[in-house]
């Protein structure tokens, strides 16, 4: 499974806290269980919303690849390499 993009964990954490703060504000609980309901709701939704962010097509032809974490190798240069002394 490749690794979540920096957008991916950046929209899921802000999803996470935005809509915890704005489900507590609504609903007006104080108990625990209520409040711990709204938590786990917050995350599901995050979660939901960082697997659900398109990836990059740069990050997808990786995956496909292979890993994801191994840079392709670049071309070698056709002149040679000066020598140093």
């Amino acid at each position: 499974m490749p690794r979540p993009t920096a957008a991916q964990l950046a929209y899921g954490s802000a999803t996470v806290v935005f809509s915890t703060v704005a489900m507590l504000l609504l609903s007006r609980t104080t108990t625990g269980l209520g409040v711990a309901l709204i938590g786990v709701g917050a995350l599901l939704l995050g979660l939901l919303v960082a697997l659900t962010m398109p990836v990059p097509a740069k990050a997808k032809a990786r995956a496909a690849a292979g890993d994801a974490r191994v840079p392709r190798p670049r071309a070698e240069a056709t002149a040679p390499h000066s020598v140093r002394r």
